[in-house]
């Protein structure tokens, strides 16, 4: 049984800042066209380190931080697909990578911490030396456009495990707000469900940008059920569905509280098989559920992960619920994502929908003239 995860308040979101040295590789204005486009897959991150670290202390943490299970899911998996290369063998092909990271210290003698440590100027190793909070360089298509490049380094081992450990949230959201960003073109490329969006609009009062191909499976009066129906065994069931419920205690948005809302609206609108109201959704208690709070273009919201399954059907998978307050409305908008696809991975699919459900915009009403 997975423990549960239970993330303090954020009250902000977005692209993170760290502490860093100024940029020193390369000229920020220079003209970027000539690069090539980032590759890798989904997820991917090219990790440079030497063989030392990554078997000592500071690699533990680095596994720590990316290879964390994913909160919740039906299946374990990780967040991040690590891949480590010696920095030595670091090459055109590599470098082009969508995700980079660099590790060393200065104290590090081997070849390839050499080799990383030989990118920075004497100033950037002086004001390392100086400052023990800085420990991290950003740097965006530094080799290929559309890629994000962290340097991560400390004096010595100790210093950098403790800078590491102190940031971790933000690091992994670092890349995580890189492939959100990839998902986003993707899904997007070609012109959105304009019809379900303004559906969505007219009977919520929330915006939100629906991809191509979902079809309305279900509606009343203050719920909607769209689905993106696998035309094969070998593509998942893509649903996402948006509940509206009135605001009127901060104790709606305890977890406890959020997974009983979400069995509710399961078990009153959502079943394996429509001509059975017996075969409903509920929240799989057995993997328990992740939690974090946050804020959606201004307004707070409370995320849940977790998995689902049917009350007697047996049919399951995973799901990421945003609870979005409109505290002047008095209102709660539920939205979720839930996939069918079973004895596949799920990682994936949960940042499609949430990549999805972070574009609501909750509609202000008109000011009367």
């Amino acid at each position: 049984m997975k423990k549960l995860i239970f993330l303090p308040f954020l009250l902000l979101i977005g692209l993170l800042s760290l502490s860093s040295c100024e940029s020193e590789e390369g000229d920020e204005s220079s003209n970027k066209s000539s690069l090539p486009i980032a590759r890798g897959e989904a997820a991917e991150i090219i990790l440079a380190i030497d063989s030392a670290k990554w078997n000592g202390p500071v690699g533990d943490v680095l596994k720590d931080i990316f290879y964390a299970t994913v909160p919740g899911n039906f299946r374990d998996e990780n967040l991040f697909t690590l891949r480590r290369v010696d920095p030595v063998k670091m090459n055109s092909v590599l470098q082009s990578a969508h995700s980079l990271v660099y590790v060393t210290t200065l104290d590090s003698r081997s070849a390839g911490s050499r080799r990383i440590s030989s990118l920075f100027s004497k100033e950037s190793i002086e004001r390392i030396v100086a400052d023990s909070s800085l420990f991290i360089n950003r740097r965006k298509d530094q080799f290929a456009r559309g890629q994000e490049v962290l340097y991560l380094f400390g004096k010595n081992d100790a210093e950098l495990i403790k800078n590491l450990k102190q940031n971790k949230d933000k690091l992994r959201e670092v890349f995580n707000n890189n492939e959100r960003l990839r998902l986003e073109k993707k899904l997007y490329a070609a012109t959105p469900e304009r019809g379900i969006m303004n559906k969505v609009e007219d009977k919520f009062g929330v915006q939100i940008k629906i991809p191509r191909g979902y079809k309305i499976a279900s509606e009343s009066d203050n719920f909607l059920w769209i689905r993106q129906l696998s035309p094969n065994t070998y593509e998942p069931d893509k649903n996402l569905y948006f509940y509206e419920t009135d605001y009127y205690s901060e104790e709606q948005l305890f977890p406890s509280s959020l997974i009983d809302l979400r069995d509710q609206i399961g078990q009153e609108n959502i079943f394996g098989d429509p001509a059975r109201p017996s075969t409903y959704m509920k929240t799989e208690k057995e993997i328990l559920p992740g939690f974090k709070n946050l804020q959606i273009n201004g307004n707070f919201a409370s995320e849940i992960r977790g998995a689902w399954r049917t009350n007697e059907i047996i049919m399951g998978g995973s799901f990421i619920s945003y609870a979005i307050v409109d505290a002047e409305k008095g209102k709660i908008y539920f939205i979720e994502g839930f996939v069918y696809f079973p004895n596949e991975p799920h990682r994936e699919l949960m940042r499609e929908f949430e990549t999805i459900i972070k574009t609501a915009k909750i509609v202000k009403p008109k000011t009367e003239e």
